[in-house]
């Protein structure tokens, strides 16, 4: 009876949406407006503030939140932690914070001052060991996922280098590389949604589980 009890509650379970698709179109198009400014694309960086908070921030820390939920530890792990990273660097951004010089720059360096360049490069250098160590556990997913992960560990290494003093080139680089990431995260996100509609155009994603 106690079985049947048990089989009867899950049954009567409301089903949970898979997030993994809010929190990488979430990172993905606020990567890709900062990234767009760092390759030099615009000038005016300051617009990816409320990105940064809002929806990179905020919208991917609830799409990790309810990764727990499904009970997914790796997405949840790596859309709470990059929504806390969007979060930290909208605040820093905030103009109370921000240098007067660099606030129509091309890069974070040029927002924040170029004082900042070495603390901004071991904040950055600390994702990019995070983001090494995030590709580590996509061997098992998705080709697309492993992709993701890998440009944006490269994104993060030539930012990090950029802010160590290696000049605006690597920031140039990071941005362009920034932008790539982003692309392949909207990708991988259009792959699940016309998955989860059961659409008649499916996006391969190469699994390798």
């Amino acid at each position: 009876m106690a079985q049947i009890a048990a089989e009867r509650a899950e049954a009567a379970a409301p089903a949970v949406a898979n997030p993994a698709p809010l929190g990488l179109s979430a990172f993905a198009l606020t990567t890709f407006v900062l990234s767009a400014a760092n390759a030099g694309w615009f000038t005016a960086s300051g617009i990816v503030l409320g990105l940064a908070i809002f929806y990179g921030g905020i919208v991917q820390l609830l799409a990790g939140m309810w990764e727990f939920r499904a009970g997914n530890t790796f997405g949840a792990t790596a859309f709470c932690s990059y929504g806390g990273f969007w979060l930290s660097l909208g605040f820093v951004l905030l103009p109370i914070f921000t240098s007067p010089a660099g606030k129509p720059g091309q890069s974070i360096v040029d927002l924040l001052g170029t004082n900042a360049g070495p603390a901004l490069g071991f904040f950055l250098l600390g994702w990019a060991i995070f983001t090494f160590l995030m590709f580590l556990g996509t061997f098992r997913s998705t080709g697309a996922l492993m992709a993701v992960f890998f440009f944006l560990f490269i994104t993060y290494v030539a930012l990090t280098i950029g802010a160590f003093g290696g000049g605006s080139t690597w920031n140039t680089i990071g941005g362009w590389l920034g932008v790539i990431t982003a692309l392949l995260a909207w990708y991988t996100a259009v792959a699940a949604v016309l998955d989860s509609v059961k659409s008649a155009f499916r996006l391969p994603t190469f699994p390798r589980g």
